[in-house]
């Protein structure tokens, strides 16, 4: 009798064994998504630039002024680096000869340039005419190289444009956070920004 006790408690375990296997092999399991890295930002505080420059303004004092070296540099372009978040707001100044269309137009197709990978891009217009400033933000969603351009001028001597970049691959989700971060710089920035 204690044989067919055991030889039945082995054939319960046996079987209640296979049918739990079975149904486990049926689920599907999802691996846990990857996450990004906290970002720790800095206070907002600013500093005035007003070298011997035609404009004059307020900028972040994690950020660092210093000259554009390009191949097509011109006397006023400079770059504010954030070499902490791999990102630089880039900034080429022109002066007016009755050209302002043809800087307006540059400056557009340079920002709709992103147009390919962009899943939108919205422009917000700037007017201050009591500090004679006029432009265009360009806010690009998506993927793109860029995320923010501007463009400021006072429509007869000035003109100003600035692109923010960073040293990385586009990556939406990761980069949001740090895009929003400094969208508040540069709205400072252009609120801050003087003619000379």
């Amino acid at each position: 009798m204690k044989v067919l006790n055991l030889r039945s408690v082995f054939w319960f375990f046996g079987l209640t064994l296979v049918l739990f296997s079975g149904s486990a092999c049926k689920r599907k399991y999802t691996p846990k998504p990857s996450g990004y890295f906290r970002i720790d930002f800095p206070k907002k505080e600013y500093r005035a630039f007003a070298g011997n420059f035609p404009y004059s303004f307020e900028y972040p004092v994690y950020g660092k002024i210093e000259k554009y070296k390009g191949e097509i540099a011109e006397p006023y372009w400079m770059n504010i680096d954030f070499p902490e978040y791999k990102g630089k707001i880039y900034i080429s100044y022109f002066r007016l000869n009755h050209d302002l269309s043809k800087y307006f137009e540059e400056s557009r197709n340079l920002a709709y340039k992103h147009t390919i990978k962009a899943d939108a891009i919205n422009e917000e217009l700037v007017q201050d005419k009591k500090r004679k400033i006029y432009g265009i933000i360009y806010h690009i969603k998506g993927n793109t190289a860029s995320s923010i351009n501007f463009v400021l001028t006072d429509s007869m001597h000035n003109f100003l444009r600035g692109a923010l970049y960073f040293d990385t691959h586009p990556n939406k989700d990761s980069l949001a956070p740090v895009i929003d971060f400094f969208q508040k710089d540069i709205d400072h920035l252009i609120a801050t920004i003087k003619w000379k």
